[in-house]
């Protein structure tokens, strides 16, 4: 890999499309196991100096600049400064809302242009997702003139509260517009709100308004711990592991082929993940984010809490060092900083423990809120968002493929209000040969193959379309990163409220798009749901499979289409079993 230059598959690409859909799995899975993505040096390094510049200097400068802190290479004066953490906070909140933050550039499939956010969101007629139907005032999928005055404000007062210098803490009342309107654009696009990470930074931003400095401390402990302890819980189960190794496989600071073959069972025989990487996944993952969130929250012991504290920081770079394909490069090191920040600046042994509230009442009361969600989304899935579910990066997504027909995929291209292409147009614009560019995105679908999930998907596929091979197929999360603009590995985001969006807007004809869809596993299930979704007709099967049956499976399915319980087909009203085609489905 050299900085401008990747490592493409060795492949010729003159004839590597021609082959059966599962030989090219094949062939792409076992190159990620090698070179992850294949980027050049040159695409980490962007994003480096993108969060160097511009969040860690000029988000600090900002910050402590008008908190009269600074200078900010001081740090020493300032980073335990409350209105430091405040306005850090808000900043990271301005530049997720932005589009700039988590879910840009080349690695989340943003092309050209390298940012969506503000792109979309400022204007009107592009695509807009309610999060319910009953909340009044929300009908409809276009995002109005209203909509981006909304969503202009919104920015407008993150900013002000950042500029508007403070001595000890930001004023209440500058918060007050920040939390009504993302409360207000959250309720108009779920989008907005969970690029924003509402269900993180809207409840912190509540307490800096709403607490005393001791309550917002330790209610900040118990965000940040609840954060901590669903994902450490959500990484339970068979999902997680194949999370790891593909992964490590991507990570720049990895570049030892030796430590990502450790990472897989027999390479390239067997490449479901090994010892090592369930040992990566349940000790350096699951244990470090259950035990030492609590132990951090209990701790009246300085040294422990250093270790504690010196652990997740650790832990936060590591995961920054792989560049998930997310790319939540700032939040992860917001959660670092905070670490320090309210573990080590307000030890527990100092008062700010968690019997050290004004109240047990509001301690009781704002536990039991921030717990609502993740119970309730571990449960039942379908009702709540992996995000405030705190499943981030689990593996557990609810996820999907897209089909198109030959040349069909060329419609979404027609997209009135978009302000960018289809992600296989957006590289030939920067010069890709189209086959070259057709093979970088099926890299993608390689990738989603290695996920307990794709296993899934791609039996759904090849039980229901005989002339999969000849069909396009695209990884769902990148897809939908180019019709609203951000994605961040949730697929209720491209559900069949996204694709109903598009065919009122389009016009596919029956076959043209096809969609399989699964939400993620319930806590309390060993299946996930899938559905089978024709742009045109809707829903046209719904059924389930077993996790343990798609997790011993290798990615591209040697052995046929993992074991499907079909429960429903379009135009049956009872329970029904058996193999069909999306053809004689929709008829």
């Amino acid at each position: 890999m050299g900085f401008k230059t990747g490592d493409f598959p060795p492949v010729d690409p003159e004839t590597f499309l021609d082959k059966p859909l599962q030989v090219r799995m094949r062939t792409l899975a076992l190159h990620w196991v090698e070179y992850g993505f294949g980027s050049p040096k040159m695409i980490p390094t962007t994003y480096v100096v993108k969060v160097l510049f511009l969040y860690v200097l000029a988000g600090t400068a900002l910050v402590t600049w008008t908190s009269d802190a600074g200078p900010f290479w001081d740090v020493a004066h300032w980073w335990d400064q409350p209105d430091v953490y405040q306005k850090l906070l808000l900043w990271t909140v301005f530049l997720e809302a932005l589009g700039v933050a988590g879910s840009w550039g080349p690695i989340a499939g943003k092309f050209k242009p390298m940012t969506g956010g503000i792109l979309f969101w400022a204007r009107p007629g592009t695509i807009r997702l309610r999060p319910w139907k009953r909340v009044p005032f929300t009908d409809g999928d276009r995002r109005t003139p209203a909509d981006v005055v909304l969503y202009l404000a919104f920015l407008a007062s993150l900013l002000t509260a950042v500029a508007v210098p403070t001595d000890s803490l930001v004023r209440p009342a500058l918060l007050i517009a920040p939390i009504a309107l993302y409360v207000a654009c959250g309720l108009r696009d779920k989008t907005l709100f969970l690029a924003a990470r509402g269900e993180q930074y809207l409840p912190a931003l509540v307490f800096c308004a709403a607490l005393s400095l001791t309550d917002m401390i330790v209610a900040a402990k118990l965000l940040i711990c609840v954060v901590w302890i669903g994902a450490g819980v959500s990484k339970f189960g068979l999902h997680f592991t194949h999370v790891v190794s593909p992964m490590v496989s991507n990570s720049p600071c990895v570049p030892s082929k030796r430590i990502k073959f450790l990472h897989y069972r027999d390479f390239p025989h067997d490449i479901r993940p090994s010892k090592v990487a369930t040992l990566m996944a349940h000790v350096g993952g699951t244990t470090v984010e259950i035990i030492i969130p609590l132990v951090l929250l209990f701790s009246t012991n300085r040294w422990l809490t250093v270790a504690g504290v010196a652990l997740m920081v650790v832990f936060h770079l590591f995961i920054v060092s792989t560049f998930p394909l997310a790319v939540p490069l700032e939040w992860n090191i917001l959660f670092a900083y905070l670490s320090v920040f309210l573990f080590l600046g307000f030890p527990a042994q100092d008062g700010y423990g968690v019997g050290d509230m004004s109240s047990p009442w509001l301690t009781a009361g704002i536990a039991a809120a921030l717990l609502f969600f993740p119970v309730l989304g571990n449960l039942r899935p379908d009702l709540v968002s992996f995000l405030p579910s705190m499943r981030q990066y689990a593996g557990n997504w609810a996820s999907a493929l897209w089909v198109f027909a030959p040349d069909a995929e060329q419609k979404l291209n027609s997209l009135p209000h978009r302000p960018t292409t289809n992600q296989v147009d957006q590289l030939q614009a920067m010069g890709y040969p189209a086959a070259v560019a057709e093979i970088t995105m099926q890299q993608t679908i390689a990738w989603r193959s290695m996920h307990s999930q794709g296993r899934g998907l791609f039996s759904v596929l090849m039980k229901n379309l005989p002339d999969l091979d000849q069909r396009t197929v695209r990884e769902a999360e990148f897809a939908c990163n180019s019709l609203i603009g951000f994605n961040f590995g949730d697929g209720h985001l491209h559900n069949i409220d996204l694709v109903n969006a598009v065919q009122s807007r389009v016009g596919f004809a029956p076959g043209e798009w096809i969609v399989v869809w699964v939400e993620s596993q319930a806590i309390h299930r060993k299946v996930q749901h899938y559905q089978v979704i024709d742009a045109a007709l809707g829903v046209i099967e719904r059924g389930t499979w077993k996790v343990a049956d798609a997790v011993k499976e290798q990615p591209w399915l040697p052995n046929g289409p993992i074991p499907l319980d079909v429960t429903w087909t379009r135009g049956q009203s009872s329970p029904v079993v058996g193999q069909g085609t999306v053809e004689s489905l929709a008829t």
